[in-house]
């Protein structure tokens, strides 16, 4: 067990994380942004400005939980009136009743950014901390080149844990 543990804990954001990164922009349309999300099969991408840093992360569970508040909703209510769905869960049918706001008005600023050094250990203990489900990998001028999400994490701790069988 001590192998594994040395192991997994070596691996990096690098070897980790996803390197095709959809990237979404503050002025887009909540519409585009969840049929961008949706067509991509994910639940959130950064945010970046005309220089392509990251500015902000937009996720559908985000989203739906911000309008729900602004509407006084309770956060158990569907996203979607009549939707038996996830938060994070947007199906076709369903882009046309999103609103026309722009995507800024809803994305998470100040984004967890990480290099492509960071360790697992800390990529977990960020995410954890931060309540999130995915750490975007950027270069030192805070361009996205990565997404490491929390099934990646729990991918590597289940094939490390079957090397070590």
């Amino acid at each position: 067990m001590q192998t594994l543990s040395l192991s997994l804990f070596a691996l990096t954001a690098e070897e980790l994380m996803s390197r095709e990164v959809l990237t979404l922009t503050p002025w887009m349309s909540v519409q585009s942004a969840a049929r961008a999300l949706a067509q991509a099969h994910i639940g959130g991408a950064p945010v970046v400005d005309e220089r392509g840093q990251c500015v902000g992360v937009f996720s559908l569970t985000d989203y739906s939980r911000r309008a729900r508040s602004d509407q006084g909703e309770a956060p158990s209510e569907p996203p979607v009136p009549g939707c038996v769905c996830s938060d994070w869960e947007v199906v076709q049918e369903q882009w046309q009743t999103l609103p026309a706001d722009i995507v800024k008005r809803y994305m998470t600023p100040d984004p967890v950014l990480v290099p492509p050094q960071t360790p697992l250990g800390e990529l977990a203990r960020l995410m954890v901390d931060a309540h999130i489900h995915r750490l975007i990998v950027a270069a030192e001028d805070r361009r996205p080149i990565g997404i490491v999400s929390s099934t990646d994490v729990l991918a590597a701790v289940t094939r490390a844990a079957r090397e070590a069988d």
